[in-house]
């Protein structure tokens, strides 16, 4: 390949994927909290942890964790339910000339108690994308 690389913003590319599925109606997703976040409001916050990028194949391989809340233990697990299910569903998915080449999961949903949010429920996923940029 010649030209410049041009990758995606893969947090916005999980975020404005999954953020209008069905199952996930009265859930927030973004890579942001909303505001007055206080950890009990059902949500889902995407962020890159890391990841790299692999020239030989042309791929970017991020690390992508999804912290997931509820106002309750049960209902934080359901949300980290329905978050990994659906980026699970990403592979193939185009965004911004980008495509998702694959999708696997690296650590499944756990429990993480948000220190910062006392009445907060969190759950914590990691998957790992294959994007191909543009």
């Amino acid at each position: 390949m010649t030209g410049p690389i041009v990758f995606p913003d893969v947090e916005r590319l999980v975020v404005d994927s999954i953020k209008n599925r069905a199952e996930l109606a009265g859930i927030v997703v973004d890579n942001k909290p909303p505001p007055g976040f206080d950890g009990t409001r059902k949500t889902v916050l995407v962020s890159r942890v890391g990841g790299a990028w692999i020239d030989d194949q042309y791929l970017d391989q991020p690390l992508i964790d999804l912290e997931c809340y509820g106002p309750d233990k049960t209902a934080a697990h359901g949300v980290a339910l329905l978050a990994r299910a659906a980026v699970l569903t990403l592979r193939e998915v185009g965004y911004g000339g980008a495509r998702v080449v694959d999708v696997a999961e690296m650590d499944g949903p756990r429990w993480l108690p948000d220190y910062h949010h006392a009445a907060a429920s969190r759950y914590l996923a990691t998957v790992r994308l294959l994007v191909r940029p543009a």
